[in-house]
């Protein structure tokens, strides 16, 4: 699962959310559903905007969650 670091990176920035969504022109709706979890995508001028908004890199933006193991259950005979 891809998550999306929005959150995060505002808190050491000291911003809101309110500042990004006027800062970069990308919508409340928008951020609210990457910040949710909710998004089924990203496109590059989204994640550029992003980028350029907080001063970071697209991979601080962009992480890969890590999973929970699956547990296998064997039966035994």
């Amino acid at each position: 699962m891809i998550k999306i670091r929005v959150d995060e990176l505002l808190k050491e920035c000291g911003r809101s959310f309110y500042w990004l969504a006027k800062e970069t022109g990308i919508s409340h709706t928008t951020l609210w559903r990457l910040k949710k979890g909710k998004a089924l995508g990203i496109n590059f001028d989204t994640l550029e905007r992003i980028c350029r908004g907080l001063n970071c890199q697209p991979g601080d933006v962009v992480r890969l969650a890590k999973e929970k193991k699956k547990t296998s259950k064997r039966r035994t005979t």
